[in-house]
């Protein structure tokens, strides 16, 4: 498993989840990391960017990832950083760990 996955949420009827799994550094370029089996599965580079993060433990509910969310923008506005996107959650450990042991982070992008 890589680590962080990070996931974002649709909007919409349908949630739809989008995971993004980070690759090693050693692929510099997306033509060299492993062809994926599954045809759904894209593989695309990201350029550089930007976020502001708070980590936190523990289980990364709807309610609990919300809250942190809006105190990540509070303080990064108070702050003088402007909030350029939509947040995205990264988690660290696999689906097994026990929740006391789960680390996550809320990334919000910012210029």
């Amino acid at each position: 498993m890589t680590a962080p996955v990070v996931t974002k949420t649709g909007e919409g009827e349908k949630k739809t989840v989008t995971m993004q799994f980070l690759l090693p550094s050693k692929y510099t370029k997306a033509e060299e990391a492993p062809k994926p089996v599954d045809e759904s599965v894209v593989i695309k580079e990201e350029g550089e960017r930007k976020y502001g993060v708070v980590k936190f433990g523990g289980a990364a509910t709807d309610e609990i990832v919300k809250e942190r969310v809006e105190k990540l923008k509070k303080s990064l506005e108070r702050d003088g950083f402007k909030v350029i996107g939509e947040f995205l959650l990264a988690r660290y450990n696999p689906p097994w760990t026990l929740p006391p042991f789960r680390t996550n982070e809320v990334m919000i992008p910012i210029d």
